[in-house]
């Protein structure tokens, strides 16, 4: 089970692995393109709002970037901000000649723009409220159709190969990665000269979540035991708005909504934003997911409402089609009625260290989008940067992998086949299910939006206990795609405690009460963790 060596295989198929595969293949380059399911199911085709470029009128890249770093709150690298700010411009042109159709103002003279929290101006294009959707079936169309791309669906990577893992001797370096094949039940080896994790981030870790099932952070867990660093892990951004009802799986109001007029409502109808924060309704998305947790807990709340009832119903359908219909699907009336919703684990700022080019602390080995941590977020991601990090370092990394690969050494005459000979079919896999819920049910209740020394440490005694089992699972069984999650889930847990931990203030999407005050700017330091040497 293993196939012909290959010199670029990406890991994940949203917006930063498709735009990396298919960048590389226009400059003559062969790309094996690995997806957990599909080239249409990722966490970049679940993005309503849209992608942040300074093209408005009364707009510049300088104003992008002071409010990325206001959003940061003290931990933004500023060169990876004035690197993505600059070229958000062209990456939306790129997107436009791949196929994405915006939404055009009213008047046709350019892109309408609409604002969210923390913008100071207009700056986000969108497709109506499916942003993601419209990118995603673009660029899957673009890479179905080039010959230069060969797609896997139905893979999940496994582990990486290195040449410290097999004895090859030399340089330490990626190789290629095993990964399961979930139709077969097999694990196939791909030798590669470059390997790119763009599997996304790791939310599913948390028992509310607007990602995907796909969001287990695969390669987050996968560059840690292959030797990387990862850094800030703590800060997991909190989606304010997602739409509460027991049958709405993971469906988030897009925070267009309030950037249209929505208010955030109590029960009697009163406005609270306002008494968290002088933005109100527009303050970036930690201090509103605070203020919501805050009020719910305060009055003993399921949920509480936001409301763009007063906007003309014409307005609210032209605007939000997808989000209108959907709640319809529960008997709400958006036009004329509040929308239930709570907070939910949405976006990972931590990840995979990197350059400005995407490459990792192995060379061989690249991370764009959320897997990696750029510098562009800080302590807390604007919103609409995500989707523009991800074609900002995808073509970045596609740009420097061309320039590197020419130079790369052989792979070695044959890697080692994965090795089932000492395993059996699993006898119980509702431990696996057990250990998902139990995982994801602490890393909520104790690991959640307000934090305390206490309840890290009850998680980090928790996590610890579930490893050892799942190691010991690991290491007897045939592996299945949920224990592969599981295992990573886990892994990625343990990273997230031990950086907020380590960090002894309240700080973004960090919020401590044993360590309420924030540290002076100049003070401010990223969370670095560094695996263990093998």
């Amino acid at each position: 089970m293993t196939r012909e060596p290959i010199d670029i295989l990406v890991i994940g198929a949203g917006l930063g692995g498709m735009s990396t595969a298919l960048r590389l293949a226009a400059a003559g380059h062969k790309v094996v393109l690995m997806a957990k399911k599909g080239l249409d199911e990722s966490s970049s085709a679940y993005a309503q709002g849209g992608i942040a470029a300074a093209i408005g009128s009364d707009d510049s890249p300088l104003l992008h970037i002071e409010d990325t770093l206001t959003a940061g709150a003290g931990l933004c690298h500023r060169d990876a901000v004035e690197w993505v700010a600059t070229h958000a411009p062209d990456r939306i042109r790129w997107l436009e000649e791949q196929g994405a159709h915006f939404t055009h103002d009213g008047n046709g003279t350019g892109l309408h723009l609409t604002r969210e929290g923390g913008h100071s101006r207009r700056r986000v294009v969108h497709a109506a409220d499916s942003s993601g959707r419209v990118i995603i079936e673009a660029l899957s169309a673009r890479v179905r159709a080039n010959p230069d791309i060969t797609i896997l669906d139905s893979h999940i990577a496994v582990d990486l190969i290195t040449a410290a893992k097999i004895g090859a001797g030399g340089e330490n370096r990626c190789l290629g990665a095993y990964a399961l094949d979930r139709t077969s039940g097999h694990v196939v080896t791909f030798p590669a000269r470059t390997v790119v994790l763009a599997t996304g981030g790791a939310c599913k870790t948390y028992l509310y979540t607007s990602n995907p099932d796909t969001s287990t952070g695969d390669g987050i867990a996968m560059a840690w035991r292959a030797g990387c660093r990862v850094a800030n892990m703590e800060f997991v951004q909190f989606h304010p708005t997602c739409l509460y009802h027991p049958q709405a799986k993971s469906f988030l109001i897009s925070e267009a909504v309030r950037g249209e007029g929505g208010r955030l409502l109590l029960p009697d109808g009163r406005r609270f934003m306002e008494d968290h924060d002088p933005r109100g309704e527009l303050a970036p998305r930690d201090i509103v997911a605070r203020a919501i947790d805050h009020e719910m807990k305060r009055g003993g709340l399921e949920c509480v409402w936001l409301d763009i009832s007063h906007l003309p119903a014409v307005e609210v359908l032209e605007y939000f089609p997808t989000i209108s219909r959907r709640c319809l699907e529960f008997g709400i009336d958006m036009t004329r009625q509040p929308i239930p919703v709570v907070p939910a684990a949405h976006y990972t700022c931590g990840g995979i260290m990197v350059d400005l080019h995407g490459a990792t602390d192995l060379p061989g080995l690249y991370a764009v989008g959320e897997s990696s941590f750029t510098g562009l977020h800080g302590a807390n991601r604007l919103a609409s940067n995500s989707l523009l990090e991800c074609a900002v370092f995808g073509a970045a990394a596609a740009e420097q992998i061309a320039l590197d690969l020419p130079a790369l050494p052989a792979l070695p005459e044959r890697l080692p086949a994965w090795d089932e000979s000492r395993v059996t079919d699993p006898d119980e896999q509702i431990v696996v299910a057990h250990n998902w819920g139990e995982l994801r049910r602490f890393m909520w209740d104790y690991v959640g939006i307000v934090r305390t020394n206490k309840r890290l440490e009850r998680a980090r005694h928790r996590v610890r206990l579930l490893q050892e089992e799942i190691a010991e699972f690991y290491g007897n069984f045939r592996i299945t795609n949920d224990l592969v999650e599981l295992r990573n889930l886990a892994l990625v847990a343990e990273l997230i405690i031990e950086s907020a931990l380590s960090r002894h203030e309240s700080r973004g999407l960090h919020f401590n009460r044993d360590y309420p005050q924030t540290l002076p700017d100049a003070e401010a330091r990223d969370t670095i963790l560094t695996p263990p040497l093998p």
